[in-house]
């Protein structure tokens, strides 16, 4: 499938990008759980990667590793490594802010789904009074499915002959494109909701954090590497 045209296309995928993830700690990035989660040890560094593992685990909330920058509009750039039988559930968020003395994060959200890789690149909103999906954009409590996806692109897991998944995030203004294996997955338009009265006064949205998660009470696993960045 030929890659749609987008802000991908105006966008230099070779020069400026910087690493963000040094390949041996995490220098430059920091842990955002509830304190009862805080003495686990649900993210570390193996082998150059940044490894989620909560497999045996289902008693946690949110855990989400931060890179400590506030961000605008930007490309990023990682690969990612899923497990076949992991029924976990991961993500990219963007623009997005942890409340500490709510122990919740806000912000929009890129899924990545191992066990139902169609929906990966679906945004959902975890922003308090939102809480739904925003792209496809569907009233809260109503779920998305299969034949909303723009294209099906591979997905590889560990064991197969190409293991290792590459994801490709825009946002530029208040578009948002990803592409999984260079196929594009995500194409929204966030305006009229990411820079609303309920986004502004929470301060996300438009400015923010990039986080990775492990969601709540999942047994996850899974492993991202090579994670680069361009400011826009």
């Amino acid at each position: 499938m030929m890659l749609m045209l987008s802000l991908f296309t105006g966008c230099d995928r070779s020069s400026e990008f910087q690493p963000i993830f040094n390949g041996k700690d995490f220098s430059g990035w920091v842990v955002k759980c509830a304190e009862d989660d805080a003495a686990e040890n649900y993210w570390y560094v193996q082998d150059s990667s940044i490894v989620a593992n909560s497999m045996g685990d289902s008693l946690h909330d949110y855990v989400w590793l931060q890179y400590d920058e506030p961000l605008q509009d930007f490309h990023l750039k990682f690969d990612f490594l899923s497990f076949k039988g992991n029924s976990g559930n991961s993500g990219i968020q963007f623009r997005s802010r942890y409340d500490e003395s709510e122990e919740w994060l806000n912000g929009p959200q890129i899924d990545i789904n191992p066990p139902g890789p169609w929906r990966t690149g679906m945004i959902w909103d975890e922003t308090r009074g939102y809480q739904r999906w925003i792209y496809p954009n569907l009233p809260k409590g109503e779920w998305v499915d299969p034949s909303m996806v723009i294209s099906s692109p591979s997905f590889f897991y560990a064991g197969d002959s190409v293991e290792w998944n590459n994801m490709e995030v825009i946002v530029l203004g208040q578009k948002v494109e990803a592409w999984l294996n260079e196929h594009q997955v995500t194409d929204f338009d966030g305006g009229g909701i990411l820079d609303d009265s309920i986004h502004n006064a929470l301060m996300v949205g438009t400015e923010g954090y990039i986080l990775l998660q492990i969601h709540i009470r999942d047994q996850l696993k899974i492993k991202f590497r090579n994670i680069e960045l361009k400011k826009l």
